[in-house]
């Protein structure tokens, strides 16, 4: 809906902000990604690559990451959605460098505070690659 996202992009005056999994239900997302590329303050895509999450969208996310700096593909990708820690050896070899954990760092489930012990893993694996 770019009418109802180019009223949002009015209130925050400049300000950088992320296009958060929508990407992941587009029908076209070369064609999405040009449509938006010229929005301003557009800095990162949040995408597991997929709808489904990163173990379905993971030759998307590499192709994308192929592509960066081209037209529409100047925005960071921030992987996430299902996102492993088996993923970010792949990823982190095609360039991308930004992680968001939802899940992961509950691994008890989200009615469950965060795991300090989840996230020291992630850390710890992240400092190492």
């Amino acid at each position: 809906d770019l009418p109802a996202l180019e009223s949002v992009l009015a209130e925050l005056d400049g300000c950088r902000w992320t296009f958060h999994r929508a990407i992941d239900r587009a029908a076209d997302r070369d064609a999405l990604r040009k449509r938006l590329c010229d929005l301003p303050g557009l800095d990162t895509y949040l995408t597991a690559g997929s709808a489904a999450g990163v173990d379905e969208g993971l030759p998307t996310l590499l192709a994308e990451a192929a592509r960066r700096g081209e037209p529409g593909y100047e925005p960071r990708l921030l992987v996430g959605g299902g996102l492993r820690l088996d993923h970010v050896p792949r990823l982190r070899a095609a360039g991308v460098d930004a992680f968001h954990i939802g899940g992961a760092a509950r691994p008890g489930g989200w009615d469950v505070p965060v795991s300090a012990e989840a996230v020291r893993e992630w850390r710890t694996a992240l400092d190492a690659a």
